[in-house]
């Protein structure tokens, strides 16, 4: 069987397949030459630069599996996969460690001005005044807006930071950590840092909005190291701008790579941003490649068995 990798792969997930007996194919495509190219393979691997639409889905009449290194699933039509009983895969748990620690590091680092601090001090200026009056995290209340993997992972670093935590998931009725969950509304009243950890649905709209931001306590720190599109983007610099969010943190953004007026929020002096790269470490693609390669192989060779039991 043939199969193909135009995001990349590491290269333990390469041999993973290599191993089983595939026949790969790694090279980078643009939306002509995938929809040309896709009827030679029985599956598609990617991560979040390939879009598999449904005019790729309609052109690889071969197509057994269509595979994503990382979480979400935004940028393939998963419905339309599945209504042509080809399997959609996905590694929710390799890279949750990493997406938790940008989520922290931008945490901290806004409390302490380092992003701030390091662009003000290459100009040779020494802001010793200007950023004298950090923020402890410890004590403070850290609400999280869903509480899978990674919102776990995080609440757990926040837990030994001494933080009291919340979390608002309605698909989580209980946990085994030391987090109260309440209601989206109660954890906006309560929380002095929100960070969001949830997908974007096109259905339901973005999760933060300027009525969601009338209801945080004012001087709140958000970080979004989850989904561009889950905070509407024009809302939280209005919220910047007047202070009702003292700082907040960005790893992805509604464009990317962002657009000229996405840069009004990101040259803003209270934001940290990183291009993206919550599971960008590499322990984290280590562990997609092997866990993504793992779920291929077993849901490939499944298929075949199926075939074989088909009566001719």
């Amino acid at each position: 069987m043939k199969i193909l990798i135009t995001d990349g792969i590491e290269k333990t997930g390469a041999d993973i397949l290599l191993g089983a007996g595939f026949e790969l194919t790694q090279k980078t495509l643009n939306a002509q030459e995938l929809l040309e190219a896709i009827s030679g393979y029985d599956a598609i691997i990617v991560r979040s630069a390939t879009k598999v639409t449904k005019d790729v889905i309609d052109a690889g009449t071969h197509l057994r599996v269509i595979a994503r290194g990382g979480v979400g699933l935004d940028n393939i039509d998963v419905a339309y996969a599945k209504m042509k009983d080809i399997e959609v895969l996905n590694t929710p748990k390799a890279s949750s460690i990493s997406v938790a620690e940008l989520t922290i590091a931008h945490l901290m680092s806004l409390g302490r001005f380092l992003p701030m601090s390091n662009i003000t001090m290459r100009k040779k200026e020494w802001p010793k005044k200007e950023f004298s009056a950090g923020i402890e995290v410890t004590g403070k209340t850290l609400g999280i807006i869903g509480l899978g993997n990674i919102g776990r992972e995080v609440a757990r670093r926040a837990l030994g930071l001494m933080m009291t935590v919340v979390a608002h998931d309605p698909y989580v009725a209980s946990t085994d950590l030391n987090v109260r969950l309440v209601s989206k509304d109660e954890l906006l009243r309560v929380s002095d840092y929100i960070t969001l950890h949830v997908p974007f649905e096109k259905a339901r709209g973005p999760m933060i909005a300027k009525a969601d931001f009338e209801k945080m306590k004012d001087g709140v720190i958000l970080i979004n190291c989850a989904r561009g599109g889950v905070v509407v983007e024009k809302d939280l610099l209005d919220a910047l701008n007047t202070r009702k969010v003292l700082y907040a943190g960005m790893d992805v953004f509604e464009h990317e790579p962002p657009t000229p007026e996405e840069f009004d929020l990101i040259n803003h002096p209270r934001v940290s941003v990183s291009p993206h790269i919550g599971a960008a470490t590499r322990e984290a693609q280590d562990r997609v490649g092997v866990e993504i390669a793992q779920k291929v192989v077993e849901s490939l060779n499944a298929s075949v068995k199926e075939d074989e039991t088909v009566p001719a």
